[in-house]
């Protein structure tokens, strides 16, 4: 059992994605769906996903939970977490078709330019939201957001959460190893494997640029809180699903038999309450 713990699906003729912009992005500039969804997983042995929010949606949200079943077992979508009435809106979405598979909420963190946007306190009473009506909530953050991360989740011992991409380190610092470790050290977070490949050089990269990430998010988490996502279809600019697979297994070859099975399937069932 393999589930893919983190992959988007869009289309460019309906709708905007700002973070799209730009001529480094037009590869995957294009419809991905359902369809296309199918055509890499099923070679790869992959028999189920989690599908992530991509823009500050609602209608996306609606649209990526219409499309569970089979394959996309579970949905992390977005709502706004600074609304008075974030526990209403939670509540509509799981009332929509396809409710009962919303597992999270996320939103692009990364992209706010203040770095403690984490800890204003409508997006802490949003989160706290999130925790009574018992969703994850991903982070997706940058380095200078790392410590409101860290003061975000000690504010919020009964939430669970997610680190999308490791924190998207890149080539690891000595400040994001020492972060990791700290964040690891709080047991409600988990960490993803996931959206290494576009953080090194996108044209030669080999799987020895992933591994000193791998490494320590592994040792830091240790196998049972680490989940294996692809990141599809952003890792379309560096490498192909497959290669994005094959490269996950050759990174957790010291791993025993059921660690791997935990990685790439097990936490993510767990976690996610995924069905």
């Amino acid at each position: 059992m393999i589930i893919d713990a983190h992959h988007h699906l869009w289309d460019p003729t309906r709708r905007e994605y700002p973070w799209m912009a730009g001529e480094a992005l037009s590869p995957i500039r294009k419809p991905y769906g359902l369809a296309e969804l199918r055509a890499v997983t099923e070679p790869a042995g992959v028999t189920g996903t989690v599908l992530v929010q991509t823009v500050a949606s609602v209608s996306e949200t609606a649209e990526f939970l219409a499309v569970t079943g089979d394959l996309v077992l579970g949905v992390v979508g977005w709502a706004n977490l600074t609304a008075p009435d974030i526990a209403d809106r939670l509540a509509e979405l799981r009332e929509m078709p396809g409710g009962d598979r919303l597992v999270g909420i996320r939103h692009l963190v990364e992209a706010e330019a203040d770095p403690d946007w984490l800890t204003r306190p409508d997006v802490r009473r949003g989160l706290a939201a999130l925790a009574d009506a018992g969703l994850i909530y991903d982070l997706l953050v940058n380095p200078a957001q790392y410590p409101s991360v860290l003061r975000a989740v000690d504010a919020l011992p009964g939430g669970s959460f997610v680190l999308d991409h490791a924190g998207k380190p890149g080539v690891p610092s000595p400040d994001w190893t020492k972060w990791i470790h700290e964040l690891a050290e709080r047991s409600t977070v988990v960490c993803k494997l996931s959206g290494l490949v576009t953080e090194v050089s996108w044209t030669d990269w080999q799987v020895a640029d992933l591994a000193p990430v791998a490494a320590r998010v592994l040792d830091a988490f240790g196998p049972d809180r680490v989940l294996f996502g692809s990141d599809w279809p952003v890792c379309e600019l560096a490498a192909s699903y497959g290669e994005v697979l094959s490269a996950a297994r050759a990174l957790t070859t010291g791993l025993s038999s059921s660690e791997r099975d935990a990685v790439f399937g097990d936490n993510a069932r767990r976690v996610y309450g995924l069905p």
